[in-house]
C-alpha cells in the first residue's frame, strides 16, 4: 500500500457560537428573551436596561410617520452579518436552513411521514383514508367491514381498482405498524396490537389471553377469577395485568392539558387613516444600551474587550429580531386583511414560502420568528402561525376558512334536522367549494362536534326532559 499526498480546495459555511445565538434569539418566546437577557445584564456590566416608555402614536401625517420608520429602519444592523462575513457561496442559500425545524403537531402527519420511508405511494393512500377514519384518540369511528365498503367509493377517483380487501389488509398494517393500534375498531384490538409488538414470553402470552377473552374481568380487577378461569397460579395473573396497565389506553397518547397562561402581544395591529398600522409592542421587547463608560472601561482591558463584543453582537442580533418580526408582521396583516375585517371564513391561503420571498429570507427563519410569537388586533390576539392557511386541493379557499364554514352551517342548521357530513358538502359544493365527505368529517372532529345523529339524540334527549318537566 502507497501512502500519497492530496490537495483538496473546498468551501465550507461554519456556524459560529454567535451567530447560533443570532439564529436562536429568532424562535424564543418574550418570556424566554427576558430571562436570557436579564442573565446577560447580571453577568455584563457595559449593558444597560431603557426603561419602556408609555406607547403612545404621534399625530403626524402618513408622510412624516413614513419618515421617521425609514430614518429608524436605517440605524437598524444590516442583515449580511449572518453570511460570516468571509461566505462567497450561493447567495440564495440560508445557513440557518440547515437547522432542523420542528414537526407537524398533527398526528396523522407525523405518522405518514414515518411509513413514507418503507411505503410505497398506493399504501400511504390507503393509509391516509383509514387515518381519516379515526378520531383524535386513533381508534376507527365505524366498523372496519363498512368503512372498507365506503373506502371503494372513496377512492374510486384516485384508485379506481382498489377493494375492499385491500383496504383491510391495509388497516392491519397500520395496527400492526409503527404506532401499534392505530386504527384499532375497540380498545381490545388496540391492545392486542401492542401486545404483538412486544418480545414472545409466557407473561406476554398470558396477557393476550386475558385481553382477549378475559377483558370485563380485568376491567373489575377480579385476578382470582382470571387466575381461576385461566387455570394459572395467581403471581403469573399478577404479572400479565400489570404488563397489561403499562400499555397505553388510546393509539394516540393525549397530550397534557395545557396550564392556563397570560399571553403578552410582541406585535400590535390596529386599524387606522384608512389602513392597518403595525408596530412592536414596547412592553415584550426588552431595550438594550451601551453605557456611557463602555468604550473607555474596554481600553487596555482584554477581559473588557470581550464583553464589549459580546455587548455590540447581542445589541445586533436583538436588531435583527425585531426587524425581521415587524417586517413578517405587516406582511402577515397585510395578506389576511380579509380575515381582521371579517373573521375566519375569509382568511386567505397562505404559506411560509409567500411571506420569505417578499421579506427576502428563507422559510426556516420565517418558521422561526413566528413560532410562540402574539399579534394584538381588533379581532383578539393571535399566534402568527394562525396566518398561515394551507389551500385546499381543488378549491381557492383555505383549509381553515372551509373548517369555519363547517362550523357556521352546523351551527345554523335546523334543530329537528342536523346535517350529514355529505349534506354539508353539498351545501359547500353549491358555493364552488368542492370537498370530499371524509374532509367535513375531519374537520367536525377537530371542532368538537359530534355527528348528525348523536347531535339529534341529543336534541331529542333534551325536548323530553323539557316537555316532562
Amino acid at each position: 500500500m502507497k501512502a500519497s499526498l492530496q490537495a483538496k480546495l473546498g468551501q465550507q459555511m461554519a456556524l459560529t457560537p454567535q451567530l447560533l445565538q443570532s439564529i436562536r434569539l429568532l424562535q424564543v418566546t418574550s418570556l424566554q428573551l427576558e430571562q436570557e437577557l436579564q442573565q446577560l445584564l447580571e453577568r455584563n456590566p457595559l449593558l444597560e436596561r431603557l426603561e419602556p416608555e408609555e406607547p403612545s402614536l404621534p399625530d403626524v401625517g402618513e408622510a412624516e410617520r413614513a419618515r421617521l420608520e425609514a430614518a429608524a429602519w436605517d440605524e437598524l444592523p444590516e442583515p449580511m452579518f449572518l453570511s460570516g462575513g468571509g461566505y462567497t457561496g450561493d447567495p440564495d442559500e440560508d445557513p440557518t436552513a440547515r437547522i432542523p425545524a420542528g414537526q407537524s403537531s398533527d398526528p396523522r402527519q407525523r405518522l405518514l411521514a414515518q411509513m413514507a420511508v418503507r411505503s410505497t405511494p398506493r399504501e400511504l393512500a390507503l393509509a391516509a383514508y383509514w387515518l381519516d377514519c379515526c378520531d383524535d384518540r386513533g381508534y376507527l369511528e365505524g366498523a372496519p367491514e363498512a368503512l372498507a365498503a365506503q373506502g371503494v367509493a372513496a377512492l374510486r377517483q384516485e384508485l379506481p381498482d382498489v377493494t375492499a380487501a385491500e383496504l383491510l389488509a391495509a388497516r392491519q398494517r397500520l395496527l400492526d405498524g409503527e404506532w401499534p393500534g392505530m386504527a384499532a375498531a375497540d380498545p381490545r384490538e388496540c391492545l392486542l396490537a401492542q401486545l404483538r409488538a412486544l418480545p414472545s414470553e409466557p407473561t406476554r402470552a398470558l396477557a393476550m389471553q386475558i385481553v382477549a377473552s378475559h377483558l370485563e374481568r380485568l376491567a373489575r380487577h377480579d385476578l382470582p377469577g382470571l387466575a381461576a378461569a385461566l387455570g394459572v397460579a395467581p403471581e403469573a395473573v399478577a404479572a400479565a395485568v400489570s404488563l397489561v396497565l403499562s400499555l397505553q389506553p388510546h393509539p394516540v397518547e393525549q397530550p397534557p392539558e395545557p396550564e392556563p397562561a397570560y399571553v403578552v402581544p410582541d406585535v400590535i395591529a390596529w386599524r387606522a387613516n384608512g389602513g392597518w398600522q403595525v408596530r412592536l409592542n414596547e412592553r415584550s421587547q426588552p431595550r438594550l444600551r451601551l453605557c456611557a463608560y463602555a468604550e473607555q472601561a474596554a481600553s487596555g482591558h482584554e477581559g473588557m474587550r470581550a464583553l464589549l463584543e459580546e455587548a455590540r453582537w447581542m445589541l445586533r442580533s436583538l436588531g435583527m429580531r425585531n426587524e425581521t418580526l415587524l417586517k413578517t408582521a405587516r406582511i402577515l396583516v397585510a395578506r389576511q386583511q380579509d380575515f381582521l375585517e371579517h373573521g375566519e371564513e375569509h382568511i386567505a391561503p397562505l404559506t411560509l414560502k409567500d411571506v420569505a420571498e417578499e421579506i427576502g429570507m428563507h422559510e426556516s427563519t420565517v418558521s422561526r420568528i413566528t413560532t410562540g410569537k402574539y399579534i394584538q388586533t381588533p379581532r383578539g390576539t393571535f399566534e402568527l402561525k394562525q396566518f398561515f392557511a394551507v389551500r385546499l386541493e381543488g378549491a381557492d379557499v383555505s383549509g381553515a376558512a372551509i373548517k369555519a364554514m363547517v362550523r357556521r352551517l352546523i351551527e345554523t342548521e335546523p334543530p329537528h334536522a342536523p346535517l350529514a357530513d355529505d349534506a354539508i358538502a353539498a351545501l359547500l359544493a353549491r358555493q364552488g367549494i368542492r370537498v370530499a365527505r371524509r374532509t367535513v368529517a375531519k374537520y367536525r372532529e377537530q371542532l368538537a362536534i359530534a355527528p348528525a345523529r348523536e347531535r339529534k339524540r341529543a336534541r331529542s334527549g333534551d325536548s323530553q326532559m323539557a316537555h316532562t318537566g
